[in-house]
């Protein structure tokens, strides 16, 4: 069983550039200088992990953070224990109990992240998943936006990784070189975001988000075969779009040509949260601003995480008593 540790809320903000203080490692939270592996291990020589990404969002009012959908988040993380085909001893009530101890170790009064891992301890030079032994640790920062609200973006010249090479639906350690390369390509030209096409010449998503564009009126989105992460703030865009805004969306084979004739587009993903896309290969999308289907799908984004619509209550876990 993980023991709680009931650790108060702080009297003042903690620096915001300051490095983590403290991670889950080997069974316990210990100080973050603590939490090394070897360089002989099999994540550090062959990426043989998966990680997951969680935001706490700061609601100043409430003087409160609340973690956004941990329980989906830390369901897809053991999804990809699967696909390695181990396990951890840890339940999602666990890995939930481990965060909110983290968060209020580091005592977060501005939003924050939560960064769960998954590597392959194994000290040996094989490349394998039998015979080994895997992991977890956990650690946490703050983090404002991932990147700009507004961007622009390139279409790059790598192409996704297909789920029979390495799993997109996953958060594979080892697979974010391919979005390491697409997005640095992305940098050094000048843009801001790439847009990776998979092997079939289709829209995949951006380097570590997934993508929308507003056609007719109507949300448009690759679906999971077409090498996708299962992105959880992707399933929540598509309900607050259905539900809050009444719009239909469609999850079909997304070309390239259509981001230059959409009325908009735009990132979604924990880091990315809901970024518009306001320039493709150097053209505009639409009038080459913010949306106004991209602006409302913020708006009813943030008042969801931030706890100001209480419909989506559920889908918050306070961190601080």
């Amino acid at each position: 069983m993980v023991q709680s540790v009931q650790v108060p809320a702080p009297a003042h903000a903690p620096d915001q550039a300051r490095h983590p203080q403290w991670a889950f490692f080997e069974g316990k939270i210990v100080p973050i200088e603590g939490a090394k592996i070897s360089i002989v291990t099999q994540v550090i020589n062959y990426g043989l992990g998966a990680f997951g990404g969680l935001r706490g969002y700061w609601n100043d009012e409430k003087q409160q953070l609340y973690v956004f959908r941990v329980e989906k988040h830390f369901g897809r993380f053991l999804n990809s224990c699967k696909l390695f085909n181990t396990s951890i001893p840890y339940s999602i009530a666990d890995l939930k109990r481990i965060t909110i101890d983290l968060l209020r170790r580091e005592g977060y009064r501005e939003d924050a992240y939560i960064r769960p891992l998954l590597y392959n301890s194994t000290e040996d030079i094989t490349p394998r998943l039998y015979d080994v032994t895997f992991d977890f640790a956990c650690f946490t920062r703050a983090l404002g936006n991932y990147i700009k609200l507004e961007v622009k973006a390139c279409t790059s010249s790598w192409r996704r990784l297909d789920d029979n090479t390495i799993p997109s639906r996953g958060k594979i350690t080892g697979g974010y070189v391919n979005s390491a390369l697409a997005r640095s390509e992305a940098y050094w030209n000048g843009y801001d975001e790439s847009i990776v096409l998979n092997q079939d010449g289709h829209i995949a998503e951006g380097s570590a988000e997934n993508l929308f564009v507003v056609r007719d009126g109507k949300l448009h989105t690759p679906t999971f075969a077409d090498n996708i992460l299962e992105g959880i703030t992707r399933s929540t865009v598509i309900q607050l779009a259905r539900a809050e805004l009444g719009l239909e969306v469609v999850e079909r084979e997304v070309d390239r040509s259509e981001l230059y004739v959409a009325e908009e587009a735009f990132f979604c993903g924990t880091g990315a949260q809901v970024s518009a896309i306001v320039e493709v290969d150097n053209r505009k999308i639409g009038s080459g601003q913010t949306g106004p289907v991209t602006k409302s799908l913020q708006q009813a984004y943030f008042d969801v995480v931030r706890g100001k619509n209480t419909k989506y209550a559920d889908w918050l876990t306070p961190v601080y008593d």
